[in-house]
């Protein structure tokens, strides 16, 4: 789906409603009423029924309607698709589809809203839901939803698949004095969905941040895409439900197993540049600081209270984040020192002392932000008899303007704040109870500049083997099975991953024969795509010298047999010998998922990969940038770069074999996972010593 224009939904002249009524208790009349009551432009009834609603002129279609530019529809679902049919007959480029009754109700449904699609498809329709709450926008003063309330104006953006969580945010934010631009309930996504206005809103001068409640992604390639150009210069923070691995797909890899369908949506909302956020707290908490406050030049922060307890809880909360304490110049501390009482604390955090007057505090927060170690601030305060909170706000306001840093303000308290926080709000600065909460929020300022700064890479192009790659993963369509293990080795050789010197046999003479061509002991394998795990059952001997290798043969094939009788045996691997001692197991692997595409796993790998779970993933294709990233990453990244005395692996190796794997499973949509499983990385280079994958033969 090409960028569609979707300035006209937000912003209409005139809006039909579709199945207008005056009937009390309807859907139909909520939504005239809505619009009648604010809305700048034409509200236009359109229900054959009638001649006239509300007063308003009725038309019996939108053909003899004069032309909107917006039409919402609230009819029965049976007769849905024709009027939707019918816009697009008159010219109506947008449309609103409330009626419930389509995918979401059975197989019916979902055929009625295949039918929506394609009607949608036939006029190029912009169309919203079916099963939608509706939308507005506050610059027209436009509630085209049969919500109870209409938001307050602001320059947040904001879209929710549920349209009850839409109506219950819109009554808490209007508490709280929270406004929005545009609001969308997206419904079903039959054709708009979140992708779409992630770009509308990503080119809109108007928005200042991007809101999201999702429980699902349609394409998350193409979400990825639009995000990263959308946060170049408007932050998104988004919600997103359903953590739970129910709908992933059944998998017997060690990524399949580690990934979860959760896992794809942290990684691909990370590499898409969203902020993810676990509660409605957090979603407003971060879309109110960045709404309202610059980006900090450095990460450090300083802390300016009355009382001594909210200070340490802001220390700590500090300590907990990627934030540190910013470290006072020796000019800050001389000033500081002049201006507060002995028994203040002139160090970070500055402790103005309890009988702190706005003069005192004015000059403290003046000074801190004025250092140029500080990066943001946290003003937190108690109550006392000597402070007057509106006062403060406008002090903090005021600071805030004239060092152009970000300040998040923790007025503690209840009725006595609501002025002090107008006031903060008209400046831009959010309040918080909890300074925790500020903490955080500035955490993610800080974080949503490193997005908006960071260039996007290209993934690395290597040149590699695809038609003998293609060969090999289809000897499993050739047999009538979907998996392959070590007689894919060969598949990591065309696309340049190093492997050891190795060879399938079928018989215990050839293995001889293959080991007598080997320097040193070697490594034996059985190869059955039936058995998943071979050292569980025995089937790998390590160390094995030649005039031992006749008997090793028989010994693996036997106990394969024993373990599986009806196995299908390909014969054993005969490997080189690879100097586990010197180097570090790794992982390196892939779980295709349903949203978005191949999910890449590294981390460190071995017999106790799904034990240890010290993994990272990345949606392919990774660049080189995003390789270093995921080594970085895990907690044994030290021993790949030589801790405790080790010698340095080879991580050079590692981050070449990470993007081959990448260029690889995206070159080859036919592969569902795959384990290279370890990657041995030692000082002198990388091996991957084993491999299985499961294909889609049909894709081949």
């Amino acid at each position: 789906m090409g960028n569609r224009v979707l300035s006209d939904i937000f912003a209409p002249s005139r809006v039909a409603v579709v199945g207008a009524t005056e009937s009390e208790g309807s859907i139909g009349r909520a939504i005239v009423t809505n619009l009648r009551d604010d809305f700048d432009g034409e509200t236009v009834p359109v229900n054959p029924n009638y001649d006239e609603v509300f007063g308003l002129k009725c038309y019996p279609d939108l053909a003899s309607a004069p032309d909107v530019d917006l039409a919402v529809v609230v009819v029965p679902p049976n007769v849905t698709v024709d009027v939707v049919r019918d816009a697009g007959e008159a010219g109506v480029q947008n449309v609103v589809v409330i009626t419930a009754g389509f995918g979401e109700t059975g197989r019916e449904g979902a055929e009625r809203e295949k039918e929506l699609q394609e009607v949608a498809a036939e006029y190029d329709l912009n169309l919203v839901g079916p099963n939608s709450l509706g939308v507005m926008s506050t610059p027209v003063d436009m509630n085209a939803t049969f919500g109870p309330d209409n938001a307050l104006p602001g320059s947040m953006s904001f879209m929710s698949q549920s349209g009850a969580f839409i109506t219950a945010v819109l009554d808490w934010a209007n508490d709280e004095g929270l406004g929005f631009k545009d609001v969308v309930s997206l419904g079903n996504k039959a054709v708009l969905d979140e992708t779409d206005f992630v770009r509308a809103w990503g080119d809109d001068p108007d928005t200042d941040v991007i809101l999201a409640y999702l429980e699902g992604i349609e394409d998350g390639e193409v979400f990825i895409s639009a995000a990263r150009d959308a946060t170049d210069d408007t932050p998104i923070v988004m919600v997103k439900s359903g953590r739970t691995e129910a709908g992933a797909q059944a998998v017997s890899s060690h990524t399949g197993t580690l990934a979860g369908s959760d896992r794809a949506y942290e990684a691909g909302l990370r590499q898409a540049g969203v902020l993810r956020v676990e509660n409605v707290q957090e979603l407003f908490d971060f879309a109110q600081i960045l709404a309202g406050q610059p980006l900090p030049e450095r990460d450090e922060v300083a802390i300016v209270t009355n009382a001594g307890g909210p200070g340490v809880m802001t220390t700590d909360a500090v300590g907990d984040s990627n934030l540190s304490l910013a470290s006072f110049s020796k000019e800050t501390h001389d000033a500081l020192s002049e201006a507060m009482p002995e028994e203040a604390n002139i160090y970070n955090p500055i402790d103005a002392i309890g009988d702190a007057d706005i003069d005192r505090f004015h000059r403290a927060i003046d000074l801190a932000l004025a250092d140029e170690n500080v990066g943001a601030a946290v003003v937190l305060s108690a109550p006392t008899a000597v402070i007057d909170y509106p006062d403060l706000a406008e002090a903090i306001v005021e600071l805030q303007a004239k060092h152009d840093k970000p300040v998040a303000a923790t007025l503690m308290g209840g009725e006595r704040t609501e002025k002090a926080k107008d006031a903060l709000r008209e400046g831009g600065i959010p309040n918080y109870f909890d300074p925790a909460r500020a903490v955080r929020s500035l955490d993610a300022l800080v974080s949503y500049r490193d997005i908006s700064r960071r260039e996007y890479e290209e993934p690395t192009t290597f040149d590699v083997d695809r038609e003998r790659a293609r060969e090999i993963l289809s000897r499993a369509k050739d047999r009538g099975d979907n998996r392959l293990g070590v007689e894919a080795m060969e598949l990591l050789d065309a696309y340049g991953i190093p492997t050891p010197d190795g060879v399938i046999v079928d018989a215990p003479e050839d293995a001889v024969a293959a080991a007598q061509n080997i320097d040193g002991e070697v490594v034996m394998k059985i190869v059955s795509p039936d058995i998943l795990h071979k050292s569980d059952i025995g089937g790998v001997r390590v160390g094995v010298s030649n005039e031992d290798v006749y008997d090793a043969y028989e010994d693996l094939v036997t106990r394969a047999r024993n373990y599986q009788p009806d196995a299908t045996i390909l014969g054993v691997q005969v490997q080189a010998m690879v100097d586990l001692d010197s180097g570090t197991e790794t992982i390196i692997g892939m779980n295709r998922d349903p949203q978005f595409g191949p999910l890449l796993l590294f981390g460190l790998g071995g017999i106790f990969v799904e034990i240890l779970e010290d993994t990272t993933f990345r949606v392919a294709p990774v660049s080189e940038r995003e390789a270093r990233e995921m080594i970085d990453e895990i907690e044994a990244a030290p021993l790949l770069r030589g801790a405790r005395g080790r010698d340095p692996a080879d991580v050079e190796g590692v981050v070449e074999s990470i993007q081959r794997l990448s260029q690889l499973v995206t070159d080859f949509p036919a592969i569902l996972e795959l384990d290279v499983n370890p990657l041995v990385a030692t000082p002198d280079g990388v091996r991957a010593i084993d491999i299985r994958l499961t294909v889609d033969t049909d894709e081949l």
